[in-house]
């Protein structure tokens, strides 16, 4: 394998980064929000399971008047 200079190197990164395509302000925004609805809506769904599974817990073992 062939070893490049420092500047070889620099030169190719600046090369593939002017290849990519970056993302518009309203799509990171867009992008943004749905992962934070996503993350409210699994928040939400855990804590029903959780509070399921608890009375569950406390209806055999009796536990927690």
């Amino acid at each position: 394998m062939a070893k490049t200079s420092p500047a070889q190197f620099i030169q190719e990164v600046r090369q593939e980064v002017a290849k990519v395509t970056w993302p518009t302000r309203k799509e990171t925004l867009i992008s943004t929000a749905m992962v934070f609805f996503m993350v409210i809506l699994a928040a939400i769904f855990f804590f029903f399971v959780d509070q399921i599974l608890a009375y569950g817990v406390r209806l055999i073992f009796g536990l927690g008047g």
